[in-house]
């Protein structure tokens, strides 16, 4: 049709199905063979529009708007010739050829298709070299993005990327994570398959097998794609991604079905979804769940009832005569004959066609062209200025980030050149022979899936499962196995560690504070752990401790009470009380050891233990010395030391005893301090302040004092014979002493192989078993007799052979009643 300006039109009226055009000799015209409803749709769409633009006022008032819609037989080489026609000068047929083409002024100025990306990789270049505005209402590769191959392309479909990342979106909503990903082996297809896979990787979703269907039947090899079959069901998937061109899906689907291929799933590309060519395919109802997104269309009501007009007028052989009149063919000796099956169509051959959702955007594209003239032309709503025609590179400097209306719907191509549009989540449900497209979800950004109406072709309709290997329970991570991050093996987070993420291929450690069981998701904050007075192992302690210092009072007590007996006397007078005072004192060192740790405690705690018992181990060993001395020496000897061993000489004896520990003491604190800290390692579940001991040689030293005293002790008494008829005090010694080495001896490995939170408890109990030792072998036999054999409390039983002032004035006349008793 003619007008003021002209749009050029590219529209898959017909294919060659089975031509084989590789092997063209030469350049002649090629015949299509079938025809395409879909394109016959497309284009009377444009042609509705053009009519809608030119019979309104809003947009070109005034002004004409004219197009020349032709075939491109779905293939490159087809589609080049109406573009060279476009490309001619106005008035004629020929593309002159010039330096600068500024002043240059085409056919046409703006052109609307082609329907595929692979014709618009040819056309795409042709038409940007001349900056001509084209706009596609089906090509959608990413790549046609590129601004600087591609600078005069639009489309009025969402590029693929939107579609790849819907496509990614659903798999991973599904849990498909082991996929196949075919496409065809052309640029949408492998274009398509480079995009899936870059965003597939990046959410985490493997793909089992990749490979390239041929798109022609005439250049499938029957090995090769029967090799591709043989690693997709080699591979394990329930699930395939076929991104390809509706020839190549015909292909797969023949040979699929000839070899019995498993059903599956089939996640389709827009390009085949919808396809007459896979639809009609004998035994596709047997492949599997097919499922896709389709661009959400515009319902346009009047459409079908223009289409059916028409047809209507077609079919009047007076209209056709005047159209010829008109517009003699005056192009076909050099595009070829008209379509011979346009002849004959109906509206039913039509009817499922007239909602495929390009339809909406062959019509829009047409308005976009328009809003773009308007603005360039700056039309008011009183008419277009008069000025000289605009060229196509003029048009096209308005249509970036052009915003446009078509029917009622507001769209906008971004510099890319690309439209934001919606996705409807399409499902093949077969009726009969053929499948009808079920809407199951939509996508604006977000997939939103309608599970209801979801339909498998698994027993039961379950959902398929994809997956290399079964997820992980919570608190396990993935420990990849081969090539694949989707193949691996569950792996619990072990204790003291937690899974952060579900994704994470890792545990992460608890901090020091905290602590986790096996298989945990979060750490919890470690309590403070030390020997808490409520402990059983405390409260039997402090049993003990009740029981020990009991009896040392009770026997300080009558030792006190029978002060000037011979029995007191002998075991030392005033030095045993202070000996069992001392005694009392090491009992209650050992309050020292339950509770929280502090700084004072752990610094009080050996020196109160060690000092009392060195006063009450000096005062023993001064009874040691005294039988020693009775007992083994000369009585010459004994009576020069006899002096000495009493009164102020053996008080001074203790002092220095007990200042050598005070000095062992004293630098044990200073050199090596103990300290207080926390080990957040030695239990599992809790932080354990203990003291530290920062040096084991400097605690052994203050052990060092009392051993010696007690090893002097034991030695001065473990031979001595005591006189026949006194009491053998020297075999208390010996016994008090064995309790002291037993309780030590063995303390040093109890406290070396014990858990580090109970070394205070076995601190306690070897304190108070030591003390417990000496009493018991040392004063509770005292005791005894004072209290049940009072007649043995004598001078002669206690002091009869001991030196000591309780002899009497007379030493032999002791001598004498004693052994007179003796007798």
């Amino acid at each position: 049709m003619q007008g003021d300006y002209v749009i050029g039109g590219l529209f898959p009226l017909g294919s060659t199905e089975d031509t084989e055009l590789g092997n063209r000799t030469q350049p002649n015209t090629t015949k299509c063979t079938r025809f395409s409803s879909h394109g016959l749709i497309w284009a009377l769409a444009v042609k509705m529009a053009v009519e809608e633009i030119n019979r309104g006022s809003t947009l070109l008032p005034g002004l004409r708007l004219g197009y020349d819609l032709f075939d491109t037989c779905s293939e490159p080489v087809v589609a080049m010739k109406p573009s060279l026609m476009f490309m001619a000068k106005a008035g004629g047929h020929d593309v002159a050829a010039y330096c600068d083409y500024t002043r240059y002024q085409p056919r046409v100025l703006a052109v609307i298709g082609p329907h595929s990306s692979e014709l618009a990789f040819v056309t795409g270049k042709f038409f940007g070299f001349f900056l001509m505005p084209q706009v596609s209402y089906g090509a959608s590769v990413d790549l046609l993005s590129n601004r600087e191959t591609f600078p005069s392309f639009f489309r009025t479909v969402p590029s693929d990327r939107v579609q790849v990342t819907a496509v990614v979106e659903l798999l991973q909503e599904l849990q498909w994570s082991w996929v196949a990903a075919l496409g065809s082996d052309d640029a949408y297809g492998r274009q398509g398959l480079r995009l899936f896979s870059s965003l597939a990787s990046a959410q985490g979703i493997c793909i089992a097998h990749e490979g390239l269907v041929p798109p022609h039947p005439p250049h499938v090899q029957p090995g090769a794609m029967l090799g591709l079959l043989s690693h997709v069901s080699r591979a394990g998937v329930q699930v395939v991604v076929l991104f390809s061109s509706a020839h190549a899906a015909r292909t797969l689907f023949s040979y699929s079905i000839h070899c019995g291929l498993s059903p599956k799933v089939w996640v389709a590309s827009e390009a085949w979804l919808t396809s007459d060519l896979v639809m009609t395919l004998p035994g596709m109802a047997q492949v599997g769940t097919v499922l896709g997104f389709l661009q959400r269309g515009t319902p346009m009501p009047a459409f079908a009832s223009y289409v059916q007009t028409r047809l209507a007028l077609a079919a009047d052989p007076a209209f056709c005569a005047s159209l010829d009149a008109e517009q003699p063919g005056l192009d076909e000796h050099v595009l070829g004959p008209r379509c011979p099956q346009c002849d004959h169509i109906t509206l039913e051959n039509l009817s499922a066609s007239l909602l495929h959702p390009q339809t909406f955007a062959a019509y829009a594209a047409v308005y976009g062209i328009a809003q773009a003239l308007h603005n360039t032309l700056l039309c008011t709503a009183s008419g277009c200025p008069v000025r000289e025609p605009v060229r196509p590179w003029q048009l096209l400097e308005n249509m970036y980030n052009l915003s446009f209306r078509a029917h009622d719907q507001a769209l906008r191509f971004d510099t890319s050149g690309n439209v934001d549009m919606h996705y409807d989540l399409k499902l093949w449900v077969w009726q009969d022979q053929t499948p009808e497209l079920r809407t199951v979800g939509t996508f604006d950004g977000h997939l939103q899936l309608l599970s209801s109406q979801m339909w498998w072709h698994t027993p039961s309709n379950e959902k398929p499962v994809s997956q290399c290997s079964r997820r992980c329970k919570k608190g396990q991570v993935r420990r990849v196995k081969g090539f694949h991050s989707c193949c691996y093996d569950c792996v619990d987070c072990k204790a003291g560690s937690y899974l952060r993420n579900p994704e994470d291929l890792f545990c992460t450690p608890c901090d020091q504070d905290k602590w986790s069981p096996a298989r945990s998701l979060h750490c919890f904050p470690r309590r403070p752990r030390f020997l808490a007075w409520e402990e059983p192992a405390v409260l039997l302690l402090l049993a003990l401790l009740g029981l020990t210092l009991g009896l040392v009072l009770a026997a300080l007590g009558l030792f006190v009470r029978h002060r000037d007996s011979p029995l007191v006397l002998a075991s030392g007078g005033l030095r045993a009380c202070f000996g069992l005072a001392c005694l009392g004192l090491v009992c209650l060192s050992v309050l020292l050891f339950p509770g929280r740790p502090g700084r004072a405690s752990c610094l009080a705690q050996q020196p109160l233990l060690h000092l009392p018992l060195t006063g009450c181990l000096s005062t023993l060993l001064l009874q040691a010395v005294e039988i020693f001395t009775e007992s083994e020496l000369p009585p010459s000897w004994a009576g020069q030391l006899r002096g000495h061993l009493q009164g102020p000489w053996a008080w001074l004896a203790m002092l220095f005893a007990m200042l050598v520990e005070v000095a062992l003491c004293a630098w044990y604190l200073v050199a090596f301090p103990p300290e207080v800290v926390t080990d957040w390692q030695v239990l599992p579940t809790e932080a354990l302040v203990h003291c530290r001991v920062r040096s084991w040689v400097s605690f052994g030293l203050v052990h060092a004092t009392n051993v010696m005293l007690a090893s002097l002790c034991f030695l001065g008494t473990f031979l001595v014979q005591t006189r026949p008829g006194c009491y053998n005090g020297a075999r208390g010694l010996t016994f008090a002493m064995l309790a002291y080495f037993v309780t030590w001896i063995s303390f040093v490995p109890l406290f070396a192989n014990v858990h580090l939170a109970y070394q205070p408890a076995v601190q306690m109990g070897a304190s108070l078993l030591c003390a417990l030792g000496i009493l018991v072998t040392f004063h509770l036999p005292r005791c005894y007799l004072l209290l049940w054999r009072p007649e043995c409390n004598t001078p002669e039983f206690f002091l009869g052979g001991s030196p000591g002032g309780a002899r009497g004035r007379d030493g032999r006349g002791d001598e004498e009643e004693t052994q007179r008793k003796n007798e």
